[in-house]
């Protein structure tokens, strides 16, 4: 498997918690017969259907794999007006045929003036031989087209699904909505001899990769089960571009057989869902007081265990009390008290506008569709310390998986705020600065001692930066890999 993707492996497992038809090549240049043949077997309504693009996940070393792709099936039609004779032709197929009466074939095949009638839209082997072996006037074996995902539920929230009402393609949630202009192309038009091609939609390579993307929503959905927990995420980053090498979550369904799912089964939760970050958002505020100065990670405070504040007492993880203390050790024990601390030194309306350089006031604008934005609304509508105290160890505020991790991913690459991506085409696009790169170096250096410290979290022959979403229950953790040249940030 690879000692990187082994890594990830190690990494993923602390990650617990949390196509219509096809248009078909016209050869103008033989007259009205191919005129009369795409007016009827390529056309709905008058429009030509163009051909959806493919979609294609890729891999570190530039391999495509298909991830979405176009799929024919056979298509029964009649041209009513070459039908010569419709009283025997419908005699002929109602006994193929089946799903219509025999008089409704003949009434349908009466239509002179209709140039398209389908008639079995997905025809069996038999029922497709019968018809060739038929040789009927005016009726045809023709080609449609499916979309189909050949990694089945591999990346589906990431690709969402195509639907048709067969006169057009409609991309629904992930890449297949927020492409869905290039994906889908623009549709030509036919009436009588005249033809107006239709231009085909685009490819589009993605920025995922198949095998972390694999591994990442296999190992979670055997933790979510063996926990019994009710959904997860998992995504992998690229801390210096903002690239999206995997999105996984828990529960998935099948873009193949969508119909069978709850509509509830189509959000995407790493963007279209909004939680406590928990304890993981500890780096931040240190992140944020060293920025401003007003700490070091060797900065002491003396840890009593508690702290009440607006007559409401808040306590470490393990209600135990560690006395004397450095940030450094903050991050190492988890320490709510201890984020408190770091917060007030900072004061409340610097750590709020430091959570605003972090961007979590905003959308992150990655490429994907119905993306919601966090809440930071106890630290705007009830200004309270024991408010900004809580909000220090991640609770009492709300944000997206995605844009936390684009907030851990600033800490990790020197600061940086980067938009995250998954079309491959995309370009790096830094949205501002959170930190400055020393305050980023030393917060990075306070999680490699979090997990030397913990020793769970350690891979051999890797410097890990990490740090947990809580203490009781590990339900998120955060990863950097390589540390001095961060390559990937796993949450």
């Amino acid at each position: 498997m690879g000692t990187r993707v082994t890594a990830l492996v190690w990494l993923f497992s602390l990650a617990f918690a949390l196509l219509g038809y096809r248009f078909y090549d016209v050869q103008l240049s033989q007259g009205d017969y191919y005129g009369k043949q795409a007016s009827a077997s390529y056309t709905i309504g008058g429009y030509l259907v163009p051909k959806r693009g493919s979609i294609y996940f890729s891999d570190k070393n530039g391999e495509q794999f298909p991830a979405a792709v176009n799929k024919e099936y056979p298509v029964v039609y009649a041209i009513p007006s070459e039908v010569e004779d419709p009283v025997a032709t419908a005699a002929a197929l109602a006994p193929i045929v089946q799903d219509i009466s025999q008089s409704d074939l003949e009434a349908t095949l009466s239509k002179k003036d209709d140039p398209y009638e389908p008639l079995i839209k997905r025809p069996t082997e038999e029922q497709t031989q019968a018809i060739r072996d038929a040789a009927l006037v005016g009726v045809y074996v023709g080609s449609g087209l499916d979309r189909f995902y050949p990694l089945g539920k591999t990346g589906a929230h990431v690709l969402g699904f195509a639907s048709t009402n067969e006169s057009y393609w409609l991309g629904q949630y992930g890449v297949e909505s927020y492409y869905n202009q290039i994906l889908g192309g623009v549709p030509g038009e036919a009436s009588g001899d005249k033809i107006k091609e239709p231009k085909n939609g685009k490819d589009i390579e993605l920025t995922i990769d198949p095998n972390i993307q694999s591994h990442s929503e296999e190992i979670l959905s055997t933790l979510v089960e063996d926990y019994r927990g009710e959904g997860g995420t998992v995504i992998v980053a690229e801390p210096k571009t903002g690239k999206i090498l995997a999105m996984a979550s828990y529960p998935s369904f099948d873009p193949n057989d969508y119909g069978t799912f709850d509509i509830g089964s189509f959000l995407n939760p790493s963007v279209q869902s909004i939680y406590e970050p928990g304890s993981i958002f500890k780096v931040i505020t240190m992140a944020s007081a060293l920025d401003a100065g007003k700490i070091t990670p060797d900065t002491t405070y003396y840890d009593s265990g508690e702290l009440t504040l607006n007559e409401h007492t808040i306590r470490n993880w393990d209600l135990k009390s560690y006395g004397t203390v450095t940030m450094t050790n903050v991050i190492e024990k988890s320490l709510n008290t201890g984020a408190a601390f770091a917060e007030r030194q900072l004061g409340h309306e610097n750590f709020y506008e430091y959570l605003k350089k972090f961007g979590l006031k905003d959308q992150t604008q990655i490429d994907l569709p119905g993306e919601v934005t966090g809440s930071l609304l106890p630290l705007e509508q009830d200004i309270q310390d024991i408010n900004f105290a809580t909000a220090s160890f991640g609770q009492g505020i709300s944000i997206t998986p995605i844009r936390l991790i684009m907030a851990i991913s600033a800490i990790a690459n020197g600061g940086d705020l980067m938009r995250p991506y998954v079309n491959a085409s995309n370009k790096p696009q830094k949205m501002g600065r959170a930190v400055s790169k020393d305050a980023s170096r030393q917060t990075v250096e306070m999680m490699v001692s979090a997990v030397d410290k913990a020793q769970i979290a350690r891979i051999s022959g890797y410097t890990v930066a990490g740090k947990t979403g809580t203490g009781l229950i590990w339900s998120r953790f955060f990863g950097i890999m390589v540390v001095a040249r961060p390559r990937r940030l796993v949450a």
